[in-house]
């Protein structure tokens, strides 16, 4: 029997296109949240009817058919989309990854019971239907694991990042970097703000958008990521403030410089970066150290919270890194960078700045 003339599919249609032409009255499907609302719901209802209706293999293509007849302006109900809308429903099936986010966060007591299913709609509500659709498509695309999904759909949200820079984050795998330096947080920050350090710092940190040639000095690699300064705070992250680069402090009548200094917005605080070119080492602790106890002391302000060092070396051993961190009683973290290593015979191809801008000079008088 062909769907066109089967009741049963009939009837659902008619429920369909008064629920989508629902959601157009109350958003014209511009609002965001409207449109992933319906495409998780037309997500979960072809999944129901493809597991109990039968109505065969062409039931999506016939649907995508019958619905752009009727939304003839309205995009989105290619069978293509369709399809996708069917897979978004069933990565983030209401029976695994939400109810295990949600069921543990359940607060009940004598004068307030929350149910499960209100849990559910409000994961959903402040997470899979706060980014735009492209993004949701990306991500299908690209991760397999549902935990991992969430995560990049998390700070989307938090971060307000546009699609390429969403796509620029999964390929560098943050989520395998997010939280994972290793830091005496722990011992040297209260638990509040040590878990929020934490989650703030990466095991390695991805530079790419800086190149080298031969040998890199500290000073070259400071300046370059300050030249890249954009590039530079995605990189690290929501909160960082730059204040400066040679930060100067005058400690008994002499002068210290940091390499970066930075205001994170969310932990209160002055952050130390520190540039080393080379493997870490036990006595780069002992100077990051010094420069806190002078940022706190002549710069700080009453309001601020400690200061907090970061160290980036070119490698780490996490346990070396760990036994120089164990007795400090300043909050320290150690990661890792890498950039753009390219060979001494293309870096010599490549034209100076100074010669780039010779050659400018002379094709304007040309002209």
């Amino acid at each position: 029997m062909s769907l066109s003339t089967n009741s049963d599919y009939k009837n659902w249609l008619i429920k369909l296109k008064a629920n989508i032409k629902r959601s157009q009255i109350k958003a014209a499907l511009a609002v965001n949240s409207e449109l992933i609302r319906l495409y998780w719901d037309l997500g979960k209802q072809i999944v129901e009817k493809q597991e109990y209706a039968q109505w065969g293999s062409g039931f999506i293509d016939q649907l995508s058919k019958d619905l752009k007849a009727d939304f003839p302006d309205v995009g989105g109900f290619s069978a293509y989309n369709l399809r996708i809308c069917r897979t978004f429903y069933l990565f983030y099936n209401e029976s695994s990854l939400i109810w295990e986010q949600v069921v543990p966060k359940l607060e009940n007591t004598e004068n307030q019971l929350v149910t499960k299913s209100e849990q559910v709609v409000g994961f959903l509500e402040t997470n899979l239907f706060n980014i735009p659709w492209g993004h949701h498509v990306l991500i299908l695309k690209k991760i397999k694991d549902q935990k991992e999904a969430l995560f990049y759909i998390q700070q989307t949200i938090e971060n307000n990042w546009s699609r390429a820079v969403l796509e620029m984050q999964i390929e560098t795998n943050l989520y395998a970097r997010q939280g994972k330096a290793v830091t005496n947080f722990k011992t040297t920050l209260p638990e509040i703000d040590s878990d929020l350090a934490q989650a703030l710092l990466k095991d390695t940190y991805n530079f790419e958008f800086i190149s080298f040639s031969g040998k890199v000095k500290e000073l070259e690699l400071e300046q370059k990521l300050i030249d890249n300064i954009t590039k530079f705070l995605l990189e690290l992250g929501k909160g960082f403030a730059y204040m400066g680069r040679q930060f100067e402090i005058n400690v008994g009548g002499e002068i210290f410089k940091t390499d970066l200094l930075f205001y994170h917005t969310k932990l209160k605080c002055y952050i130390v970066i520190e540039l080393k070119v080379t493997k870490f080492k036990p006595e780069y602790v002992g100077k990051l150290n010094f420069y806190l106890t002078a940022i706190d002391r002549l710069v700080k302000d009453s309001s601020d919270k400690p200061s907090i060092g970061i160290l980036l070396c070119k490698t780490k051993n996490d346990i070396v890194v760990d036994f120089a961190l164990h007795d400090t009683n300043k909050p320290m973290g150690v990661s890792e960078y890498t950039y753009t290593q390219l060979p001494t015979i293309i870096q010599q191809a490549l034209p100076t700045i100074q010669q780039f801008t010779e050659r400018l000079n002379q094709d304007d008088e040309d002209l």
